[in-house]
């Protein structure tokens, strides 16, 4: 009995020695193809075709200050930081995330499938490269790929534009609009 106990723990170890035993982390192994001899920053850059691949530029950054946002959304509101613009009662809020236009193109269809399953009705909207728009009682969504990068906008728990015909969406197609896309 106690061999058994043995056994399962000494077959693993003698499995996973020899990998954790191999190579070094301070310099990765050269490509499948590669001589250890090649210089490896040669290649950086190039796809399997040759052609350079794209280079994600930085995220833009926020596109907007707390006076933009009070005109956008039709309320005070006061910047809360990292783009997060919040009415200072803790209940109406409105977050934009950037990131790069490559980023944003690799995560959109996940967003938008995504939105489909937490939005009441989502719309393509003709902005930027790509862009749809998000909305259900209490909240909306927009996201738009632009040359210069992409955002996310989200408003939720704006007690006035939730009562207002059309509830979100007007809100934020102005705000779409504002965006330096």
């Amino acid at each position: 009995m106690t061999v058994r106990r043995l056994i399962a723990p000494l077959f693993c170890a003698l499995l996973v020695l020899p990998l954790v035993a191999c190579g070094s982390d301070d310099e990765p192994a050269p490509a499948a193809g590669a001589s250890a001899g090649s210089d490896a920053g040669a290649d950086a850059g190039a796809d399997a075709d040759g052609g350079e691949l794209p280079v994600a530029a930085p995220p833009p950054s926020c596109p907007f200050i707390a006076a933009q946002v009070s005109d956008l959304v039709g309320q005070p509101m006061q910047d809360q930081g990292s783009c997060l613009f919040g009415d200072g009662k803790g209940v109406a809020a409105l977050t934009i995330t950037t990131a790069s236009t490559l980023a944003g193109d690799a995560t959109y269809d996940y967003q938008r499938e995504q939105a489909a399953k937490a939005y009441r009705e989502v719309k393509d909207v003709d902005k930027g490269r790509k862009a749809y728009l998000a909305v259900k009682d209490i909240g909306g969504e927009t996201v738009v790929v632009g040359d210069k990068g992409s955002y996310t906008v989200i408003l939720s728990s704006f007690q006035q534009i939730g009562a207002r015909p059309g509830g979100y969406e007007p809100t934020l197609r102005k705000v779409l609009d504002a965006l330096p896309l």
